[in-house]
């Protein structure tokens, strides 16, 4: 469990609503953290009144973002 948590930046969880259209419910953040088999999640987007909003969660490993050329504070409004 901890090698996967270790291994994943994030998660983008998927629900099915009532009329069939797959929207996405949040996006988390996987900081690596394990205790008892049970993996810490931070929040990032969260799904409010049918809008996506920022929540206070900020992804780990802000250089493999880098190296894929994307800046975590400018994509996410904060440094």
């Amino acid at each position: 469990m901890p090698t996967v948590a270790g291994c994943v930046d994030l998660v983008v969880h998927v629900e099915l609503d009532h009329d069939g259209h797959r929207r996405v419910r949040e996006i988390v953040a996987v900081p690596g953290r394990v205790e008892d088999e049970v993996v810490e999640l931070e929040q990032i987007y969260l799904r409010q009144q049918d809008r996506l909003v920022r929540a206070d969660g900020y992804p780990p490993h802000a250089e493999r973002f880098e190296r894929a050329g994307f800046d975590l504070g400018t994509l996410l409004g904060r440094s």
